[in-house]
């Protein structure tokens, strides 16, 4: 298994991981802060802004055609909503110079580039253009818009809003179209200066690249080192239980939307993760699951029927297409299978099979540099770290005892409906 190594870089925290396995090598920069409502719409503009303009390449069609000349290199930044942070992350793959015939050397060209995107952004009169802004507000405002345009997607962003009223996970990692809308130059330029100063930033380098020539690439970063921010962690986040909530809300639809949020204390860094990584399989996480057998197929009850794990917060999201008409039976149904999770009522040849399905997931995205990257900064993220070889032995000796135990452990919160203002009775 590939292992990361540590490179001192006098500030930004470099983390390196040697494989000569892909022709090409990919950077991800992430940036963490605390997810706020007041910072998530400005963050989110500030990733578009500045992978669109630098001080030398001051627009997207100049930035193309300098990562043209870098052997077809790509750039893309975006945010995510990971735990209780608010995650910019800066990717870039370039070719592996090491194929390519008189290659100019491109891993330095690139980590340079990377660092004139972070630190060397396109500031005519000591602000962001108000043309790449205006530009960037507009699609970002579009991204936006189109979550109400996919119902599932909205019902899922409505049941955290209420199911985690008041805390951080309930802020989209977007922000919301009017805080966009009303950002000015100046908001934005403040909040770079905030981020420079204050956010958690870690660099991984995936490819055939030595400690050597990532320690001299990255010392072009003049970024100041900060402490990984642990103010806010899923234990002291977690809420106490009191009673379930239900909310029914309309819209003009034609198939229901029954999202359900269950909590568990269960995270990455707990001993019982992977235990509930299978729990969370059997529920709804894969095609044998109850939720897609029982829920889906037996009964016909849905359309579509999973769940999923949020393992750096110790949420499950339920997700179910229905007939407006099915709404009691179907959440019925539905909390049924958690019951019988906790009961033992499923087979050994269930347990096996997701067990078998977890795993095969697991080296799948292990497969992928991205995925691979993104498996390190869970670990960095969660302070915990979790070998892969050890990761998957865990997974092989969960038992039927573990499962119940997590399924226990895991108590329904709010059940969220979305339904046809016809429907409403």
């Amino acid at each position: 298994m590939l292992e990361e190594k540590t490179v001192d870089s006098h500030g930004l925290d470099v983390r390196i991981i040697p494989t000569e396995k892909y022709k090409t090598t990919t950077l991800v920069l992430q940036i963490k802060t605390t997810l706020q409502r007041k910072t998530a719409a400005a963050r989110a503009l500030l990733a578009s802004v500045l992978q669109s303009a630098t001080d030398t390449h001051r627009s997207r069609k100049s930035i193309r055609r300098y990562l043209d000349e870098l052997y077809g290199s790509s750039l893309h930044a975006d945010v995510q909503r990971k735990g209780e942070h608010h995650v910019i992350s800066v990717k870039m793959e370039i070719a592996n110079e090491n194929f390519i015939k008189n290659a100019p050397p491109l891993f330095q060209e690139s980590v340079f580039f990377l660092q004139q995107v972070l630190e060397n952004p396109y500031l005519p009169d000591g602000t962001f253009d108000e043309q790449v802004i205006n530009e960037e507000k507009r699609a970002l405002i579009q991204r936006i818009q189109s979550i109400y345009d996919d119902k599932m997607r909205y019902a899922n962003k409505r049941l955290i809003e209420h199911m985690c009223s008041g805390e951080p996970f309930s802020v989209h990692p977007y922000g919301e179209a009017e805080d966009v809308e009303h950002l000015t130059a100046q908001d934005l330029m403040n909040e770079y200066r905030r981020m420079l100063a204050g956010d958690d930033m870690c660099l991984y380098i995936l490819g055939n690249v030595t400690t050597d020539e990532a320690q001299k690439a990255v010392s072009v970063f003049s970024v100041s080192p900060h402490p990984q921010d642990s103010s806010i962690s899923p234990e002291t986040q977690e809420k106490k239980q009191t009673e379930e909530k239900e909310v029914l809300e309309t819209d003009d639809i034609q198939q229901g939307k029954l999202h359900l949020g269950y909590r568990t204390p269960v995270t990455f860094a707990d001993e019982q993760f992977s235990a509930m990584q299978v729990m969370n399989g059997m529920f709804g996480g894969f095609p044998n699951s109850k939720l897609f057998i029982n829920v889906r197929e037996k009964e016909s009850m849905a359309y579509y029927a999973a769940s999923r794990y949020e393992s750096q917060k110790g949420i499950i999201l339920v997700m179910a297409g229905i007939e407006p008409g099915d709404y009691e039976k179907a959440s019925t149904i539905i909390k049924q299978q958690m019951e019988d999770i906790r009961g033992g009522l499923f087979t050994d040849e269930d347990l096996e099979q997701t067990k078998t399905m977890l795993k095969n997931q697991l080296l799948e995205t292990m497969d992928h540099p991205r995925g691979l990257i993104e498996l390190y900064y869970q670990q960095r993220m969660a302070q915990h770290r979790r070998p892969f070889e050890n990761w998957l032995k865990q997974i092989e000796d969960v038992n039927r005892e573990d499962v119940t135990d997590c399924a226990a452990r895991t108590v329904l919160d709010t059940a969220y409906f979305l339904r046809n203002e016809e429907d409403h009775t």
